[in-house]
Formats: structure tokens, sequence, C-alpha cells
């Protein structure tokens, strides 16, 4: 049986007990020696494959990436 067959609630807490999971995984890997700043974007990832909030959070997370390596890129080059 393969996840597009399975009714939609039960495909929708499956994805959010995995990537729930990932998530706090990834919190955790913030104070223990890991990497959080990897594992919690795949967490989210996982969620935003099913949720429209984890998919905005995606989407300004990128946002925010974006602008930082803006501004590292401007103050190296100055």
């Amino acid at each position: 049986m393969h996840l597009d067959q399975v009714p939609q609630i039960v495909r929708k807490v499956i994805i959010a007990v995995i990537g729930t999971t990932v998530v706090l995984i990834g919190v955790a890997l913030i104070i223990l020696p890991g990497p959080a700043f990897i594992v919690i974007p795949i967490g989210l990832a996982i969620l935003a494959s099913e949720f429209l909030w984890a998919r905005r959070v995606v989407k300004r997370g990128r946002i925010f990436v974006k602008r930082a390596r803006r501004a590292v890129k401007s103050k190296v080059t100055t």
C-alpha cells in the first residue's frame, strides 16, 4: 500500500507525526552536538508537503537566507 492510497486524514496524521518528530530532534540538536540547522529545515519540508503553514515558514526561511547572504556579501566586498 502506497501513501497515496491511504485516506487523507490518515496521511496528514502520519506526515504530522514524522515531520514533528524530525523538527523536535532538530531542536534537541541545538543543545546537543549535531546539525540542527540541517535537521530542522528537513522536518519543516516534510510538514510542508501537507500543511500550508509549514510552506509559509519554509518560504520565509528562504527569504531570510537570501537576505542574510546578500548582507554577508555586501560586508565582505566593502
